[in-house]
Order: structure tokens, then sequence, then C-alpha cells
């Protein structure tokens, strides 16, 4: 790396993604910091950039940039960028936007009430044209569990408990909330999962939970529990969930993140009775949120002040 000081006011960005993703980001870092200079990847500017904004970027691409020293994803995720083992040891930041918790516990809600009001058996019947009703069961009656006690997993069960059900949680450290029997560590995973009704993930993405949710760990829940998976995709492991489907054991899931995206349109989860594919839609960080905390970091990286939400690398978050 070199010793060129930085500047916020001719910072020069590249952005590693696929292509045109970050166009909209381009007026709102120019208006945020005047004077940056924007090029993507694989342009010779992008190489000499010294903050690399990433979703995704090329295998081996922020190890070939001599002037990098900062490198910022625009989600909160990023297993993407660690999964390269060539980034070089700079720092690594991501996105935390407030609004976020609000729009993933949105989607923990409605998902939630989708199995415990029996609306996918109520779809499901319209189809066909048949009318029934099935009988309504009390919150307290429907134990979800949430798989994750960070800022988004912690904001979905006190709004959980808040309606009334019954919310267990398991973290890898010990964590409380309000209303909610918590337990940590991989001795009492199996435990917690027994007693689920409704499996929420919200898991960050670490080389411990890449695959967590396979055939012994789904069968350990209730008989006729649902799955509902917004973290990330990797998390599960599809076939094993597609036979648990198949032979009854689980009732059904809602699934917003895939280990491929978009998911390929002849994949079996399409068409799968008892699931529900959504677009990686349940909490999207705005442009101006991703453009403004961006800047922050290149203003405090200058004056030399703790970044914001910068990614312990041994965790992976």
């Amino acid at each position: 790396m070199t010793d060129r000081a930085l500047d916020d006011s001719v910072i020069s960005v590249a952005f590693l993604s696929s292509p045109g993703l970050m166009d909209p980001l381009v007026p709102l870092l120019q208006r945020e910091l005047p004077g940056v200079t924007c090029a993507s990847w694989p342009e010779p500017a992008a190489r000499e950039a010294e903050l690399a904004v990433c979703w995704k970027p090329p295998a081996d691409a922020l190890a070939a940039m001599p002037n990098l020293k900062l490198i910022h994803s625009i989600a909160a995720g990023v297993d993407n960028i660690l999964s390269d083992p060539t980034v070089p040891d700079r720092p690594i930041c991501r996105i935390v936007d407030p609004d976020l918790s609000v729009a993933m516990t949105e989607f923990v809600l409605w998902s939630t009430l989708y199995f415990h009001r029996d609306f996918d058996r109520a779809v499901a019947n319209a189809r066909s044209g048949i009318w029934r009703r099935y009988e309504q069961r009390a919150p307290q009656d429907t134990r979800v569990g949430i798989l994750g006690l960070g800022e988004l997993g912690t904001a979905a069960a006190r709004r959980l408990v808040d309606l009334g059900f019954s919310v267990s949680a398991w973290s890898r450290s010990p964590k409380t909330v309000a209303g909610v029997a918590t337990s940590s560590g991989s001795a009492a995973l199996d435990a917690f999962l027994g007693e689920v009704d409704i499996l929420v993930s919200l898991l960050p993405l670490t080389s411990e939970t890449v695959g967590l949710l396979n055939a012994e760990r789904l069968s350990r829940l209730r008989h006729g529990a649902a799955l509902i998976l917004c973290s990330r995709g990797e998390h599960l492991v599809a076939d094993d969930l597609i036979a648990l489907l198949r032979n009854g054991h689980l009732r059904g899931a809602v699934l917003d993140v895939f280990e491929r995206e978009p998911l390929a349109a002849d994949h079996p989860l399409w068409r799968e009775p008892g699931v529900l594919v959504t677009p990686h839609m349940a909490a999207i960080a705005s442009w101006s949120v991703i453009a403004q905390q961006i800047a922050e970091n290149v203003r405090r990286l200058v004056r030399g002040e703790p970044l914001l939400n910068r990614v312990d690398r041994i965790r992976g978050y």
C-alpha cells in the first residue's frame, strides 16, 4: 500500500459488484463527498482507488488494489467479501440501516401470521375452490423460535412477544431479551429446536452456520413446524427441506434468500407445495443511507476516528 494521504475531498472509489448495480449510489456519494471520483471494476481507475464499495466482489480483486484503505459492504452482510481468502488486511465496514429492523420485523411478523393464522392453507384451498375454516389458535399456543439475537433478531423477538406469542431464541453467545426464553451455544441448539412450531433464521453467515439448517436439525423441529428463512441462503440445505416437506414432518416454509440468486426458474422450490418463495425482499437498505454511512466512515478514517459498524473478521460480522 502506498503512503498517499487520504483526503475526503478527493477520495477515489471503486465499485466492485455486478454491472450497473451501484449506479444509483454515484450521485449520492458525490453529494456527500464533493470531489469524489468513481470507477467500476476492472477499469484502471478502479484498481488505483482508495475505497472499495462492494457486493460480491470478484475473487482476488481487492488484493490487486495497491492504494486500498477501506473496504465497505453495501449491506449488513459481509460474507460475500470475507469468502475471498486474498482480501487484504484493511478495515471492513458494513451497513446498519435503522429502518432494516423495522422492515425485517414486518417480514417476520407477516410470515409468522401466514402460518399461525393458516393463510398458507387458505391460499392452497382457494386455488382448488375449497371452502374450509381452521380452528384459531391463541398466539401463546404457538412457539416461535428465532435463530440469532443480533439487532434484527432482537427487534423481531420483542415484537412477537408484544403480540402474545411464546418466543424462544438461540444465539452463539448468551443474551437476554425480556419475555424471551433464550439459550446459547452448540450444546443447547437441539433442545431449542425441539420446542419450536415456527423457526425464524436471522443468523449471520459464517463458516459455522453454512448448512446449519440440514436434515438433522430441521427434523428436530416439532412435527408440522414451519421455517422462515430471511438471513442467508447458504444456511439451508434445500434438498433436505424438500424431503422433510414431502414426508410430512414439516408443514411449509417462507424462503426469502437462496444460495444462488436470483433463484433459477426451474428450481424445484418454486413448485414445492407448502413453500413460498420471495425475491430477497425482507429488508433492503436505502441507497441514501448507504451513501451517508460510507461517507461518514471515509471522514472518520481521514480523522483517525473509530469506524462505524466495523467488522470483526474472526466473528465474521
